[in-house]
């Protein structure tokens, strides 16, 4: 396989399949979240070696809430465990922890383990940022990002015409103010759809789809992607 000359800035996952791979096996549901965590892993680890500035995962959608109790308990007790093991891996490799998503309908205990992820690795020398997307939807953002910027109007005493809302500043309110909009996002599973991730982020994202289950996806998968990618011509809507 050739190296890719021109690399994402950065690079988005949704990860999906979990859930068919361990049905697959006769495992339960939560095996394959399990499994996927490793492929995380590697993918995080690979971004690094690439030089990859960004590198974000969706993890568990606004809509997820919705699963059985049980599975979404155990996916947030899996969440725990992960950042609490990863963190040493985090800290080796030089990588700064984010989370984005609506943080109050998580448990104590995971807000208090992703806050002190997020702040033993907040280095401003870091090679690579990991966001995690948990309780996280598209159109959340957008109306949060709404709502604070008609909420900073009133505190600010606006009077006459209604403040102009422009792209702009629209994109300064969003949960990923700061964060560069993904160049390439990856699907997995077979799936073909954005699933109400970062509605407004990937209006010009380029987009992978893989048949590979998200546990069985790898360095290997990650590479293919990266190669398929350098070969597209990004015009933004422009003509060159």
């Amino acid at each position: 396989m050739s190296e890719p000359n021109n690399l994402p800035r950065h690079v988005s996952f949704i990860m999906d399949g979990n859930g068919r791979w361990a049905c697959k096996r006769g495992l339960d549901r939560i095996d394959g979240h399990r499994e996927g965590a490793e492929s995380v892993r590697e993918c995080m680890k690979f971004a690094v070696e690439k030089g990859i500035r960004y590198i974000s995962f969706f993890a568990f959608s606004e809509e997820n809430w919705e699963r059985p109790a049980e599975e979404v308990e155990g996916l947030m007790h899996l969440m725990f465990q992960a950042i609490k093991k990863e963190t040493p891996t985090m800290l080796e490799y030089g990588i700064r922890f984010r989370v984005i998503g609506d943080m109050n309908r998580l448990g104590d205990s995971l807000r208090k383990e992703i806050d002190e992820c997020c702040k033993v690795t907040d280095k401003e020398n870091c090679g690579t940022d990991m966001i995690i997307f948990l309780s996280y939807s598209g159109k959340w953002d957008i109306i949060q990002a709404f709502n604070m910027f008609m909420a900073d109007s009133f505190r600010k005493g606006i009077s006459g015409n209604p403040p102009v809302l422009d792209a702009g500043i629209l994109s300064g309110y969003l949960s990923t103010s700061g964060i560069p909009d993904p160049d390439l996002l990856i699907r997995t599973s077979g799936e073909q759809r954005i699933s109400n991730f970062m509605l407004w982020q990937t209006a010009y994202t380029e987009y992978y789809f893989t048949e590979t289950l998200w546990p069985d996806f790898r360095k290997n998968d990650f590479a293919r992607a990266l190669e398929v990618y350098a070969k597209r011509d990004r015009r933004f809507g422009k003509l060159k």
